[in-house]
């Protein structure tokens, strides 16, 4: 595949993978691939852990799902988040960001609006969506055939320190090019969020992946092979929009937009 290709291919997988086992080959490429990335100084910060134990996945999966379902219950997620959610195309073109609720179930669609008021939240709670995403989220996580723990060095990383910034951004650099090389290998991967949003939960993972105190666990993802017709779950969004050049782009100074490139953006 074509460089630009695979860039522009490059998204997160909502749904499920194939149940096959990924390649120790894939595995070390995808590691490879990770430590070109650039850092400062070459100081290289990063540092992974592959899982793929399937008892420990699953214990992940049922630390995952029960964070979606508390966050969501709670209301602590909508009120985090609901800058990012449309329900319409016309405000998903307008603002070209976010993510489109463009798949729910016909009981919910009269309630997608009203999600964000008390109301919505008794009746989302009362036709217990929590519970059945939680559940969706479990099984996505747990059926996974690979986790992947992304960690930093605390001897980089130190929050309130240039050196964190530094830290922190080759770790995004690395994961980009995990993230590029699956679109090559025929993988998917997405980030396991929810037990970041949950207090206590996160711990939990660290525990379990015994992590030491001298390295930090930032986040971790789950990974495995795409099947050829990806089925997209019963509540589900797309996030292919991206905004327009002139909305992100300035010429000379930061008070002239670029103008002229729109007409070429997807």
């Amino acid at each position: 595949m074509e460089f630009f290709d695979v860039v522009h291919n490059r998204k997160t997988t909502n749904g499920a993978f194939l149940p096959d086992k990924v390649s120790e080959e894939h595995q070390r490429i995808l590691m490879e691939v990770a430590a070109a990335a650039p850092s400062q100084l070459n100081s290289q910060p990063w540092r992974f852990v592959i899982v793929d134990d399937p008892a420990v996945i699953r214990r992940i999966g049922d630390i995952s799902g029960d964070s979606m379902t508390q966050a969501l219950s709670e209301g602590t997620f909508f009120e985090r988040y609901r800058p990012y959610f449309r329900f319409s195309e016309a405000e998903m073109d307008a603002r070209r960001d976010g993510m489109l609720f463009d798949k729910m179930p016909a009981p919910l669609r009269p309630f997608t609006k009203a999600v964000f008021t008390k109301r919505g939240q008794t009746v989302m709670n009362g036709l217990r969506v929590p519970q059945t995403l939680g559940d969706q989220n479990r099984r996505l996580v747990s059926e996974s055939p690979l986790l992947l723990g992304v960690m930093l060095d605390r001897s980089e990383y130190r929050p309130g320190e240039l050196s964190s910034f530094y830290s922190v951004f080759s770790m995004g650099a690395a994961m980009e090019n995990v993230w590029l090389s699956t679109v090559e290998l025929g993988m998917g991967i997405q980030f396991v969020s929810f037990p970041m949003e949950v207090p206590g939960k996160w711990e939990l993972i660290v525990d379990l992946l015994k992590v030491p105190d001298e390295l930090e666990l930032m986040a971790v993802y789950r990974l495995g092979y795409l099947p050829a017709a990806e089925r997209r779950p019963a509540i589900d969004w797309s996030s292919r929009q991206r905004k327009r050049p002139s909305q992100y782009v300035f010429r000379g100074t930061c008070e002239t937009p670029q103008q002229g490139w729109d007409a070429s953006a997807n």
